[in-house]
């Protein structure tokens, strides 16, 4: 390893200098990122949370364990039935791509479930926004009386753009 050193004058002894010593870093050497390191994705960190021996796979009973610590009861059948319509190589275990694509349908569900809701509150389908109007007359269907006034001080609280409507992104920030 070659050293560098660097003469620098030392501020209380002038005519003496300082030397510092710095190892130089070389190519075969990683450079020093700024970045913070990435984060896994969640669906990873779930995954790991949930396999619980480690072994790189959800089992029936780690997936049980998992609803239990939460309050839920799944049935053996139920983890088993779960498993099996994700289980790509048939072993009757989730591996981290199998819990991937189970993560993304749930949501992909959630995201169709939230496009129907909008749909719902729209004015006129197919518009692309909920206006006080259609809000009020959701409200109406609901069982809720609302007044116009009313309906436009809700939709002005997440009315992000100042356009007096609440369009499809300015719902999922209210929903989220």
């Amino acid at each position: 390893m070659a050293i560098s050193t660097i003469a620098i004058p030392f501020k209380w002894f002038t005519k003496t200098n300082f030397k510092l010593n710095f190892p130089l870093l070389h190519s075969k050497h990683k450079p020093i990122s700024s970045k913070p390191p990435t984060p896994p994705p969640l669906a990873e960190v779930a995954f790991r949370h949930l396999d619980i021996d480690g072994d790189g796979k959800i089992s029936g009973d780690e997936l049980r364990s998992y609803f239990a610590s939460i309050g839920e009861y799944m049935t053996w059948d139920g983890a088993q039935s779960v498993i099996g319509d994700f289980d790509k190589d048939g072993d009757e275990l989730l591996e981290l791509g199998d819990f991937e694509r189970l993560v993304k349908g749930e949501e992909e569900e959630q995201e169709e479930d939230l496009k129907r809701a909008f749909e719902m509150f729209e004015g006129e389908k197919g518009c692309g926004f909920i206006g006080a109007t259609g809000l009020q007359k959701m409200f109406g269907r609901l069982g809720y009386v609302k007044s116009k006034e009313d309906c436009m001080a809700m939709i002005k609280v997440f009315d992000v753009d100042g356009d007096g409507v609440i369009d499809y992104h300015e719902f999922l920030r209210m929903m989220t």
